[in-house]
């Protein structure tokens, strides 16, 4: 008998999870918990991590999961190479719902970089407005550029100081649309914006808001995972399953 576990938490894996509840898959919704208020989910649901990759690979034996669907963020590395070593162990079979990168376009500015690290260091030293859209789990390293003046949007409120002497944060759960982009870079005076490639629409706005306001993006490149099997749609996941036909409203 199937039983699916769908490692969530993006608007992809949300689309599945809806799409696997009309199929009547039995199915296991996973988050990882960063969110205090995760979206409500039509799938049993679970928080939090595993215990690394044998405490994965223990939870699918126990839980006698058949299907694995890695619908994790693109940066979530850790814990798609983890899914990748307990799959393995467990013989469960594994496939990445993962959006395709966003490519560049005539008119961007993008300065490509490896990592967080590299980011920094491609931002002036002059002071200037910065669109951190990263995430909080990232934001610690921009402490070294103090004279920046950032603003960072979060879906959850910050319980903590934020380790930047001058940041203004927004909450705010997407997706956005271009016009509110615009409107709140032109209301901030945005001169940069530091992103990750999530690939995927909607975290697309932003990235075309530059382009028409000519700024420069920052653009951190995917870290490099293992090659696993990887599908960019829902119906895609949904075959592999197969269910065909169960992805209407």
């Amino acid at each position: 008998m199937m039983r699916a576990l769908i490692l969530g938490g993006t608007a992809d894996a949300n689309l599945l999870a809806a799409a696997v509840s009309r199929a009547g898959i039995d199915a296991i919704y996973s988050f990882g918990g960063r969110t205090h208020a995760p979206a409500e989910q039509p799938l049993p649901t679970r928080i939090g991590g595993f215990g690394g990759i044998s405490g994965l690979a223990d939870y699918l034996r126990r839980e006698r999961i058949t299907h694995v669907i890695d619908a994790t963020h693109p940066f979530a590395a850790e814990m798609s190479r983890n899914a990748i070593a307990a799959c393995a162990q467990a013989a469960t079979p594994l496939l990445a719902l993962e959006r395709a990168p966003w490519e560049r376009t005539p008119g961007d500015r993008w300065i490509e970089v490896a990592d967080v690290a590299a980011a920094v260091a491609a931002l002036p030293e002059r002071r200037a407005n910065v669109f951190l859209a990263i995430g909080r789990q990232h934001i610690a390293p921009f402490g070294a550029l103090p004279q920046q003046a950032y603003t960072l949007r979060f879906v959850d409120p910050p319980e903590q100081p934020l380790p930047l002497p001058d940041a203004d944060v927004i909450v705010s759960r997407g997706p956005f649309t271009l016009e509110a982009e615009l409107e709140m870079m032109r209301a901030r005076n945005i001169e940069w914006i530091v992103a990750r490639n999530s690939g995927g629409t909607g975290a697309r706005a932003k990235i075309d808001a530059a382009r028409a306001l000519d700024l420069p993006v920052i653009m951190i490149t995917r870290p490099r995972l293992p090659e696993r099997p990887r599908v960019e749609s829902v119906e895609a996941v949904m075959q592999w399953l197969g269910h065909r036909t169960c992805l209407g409203a």
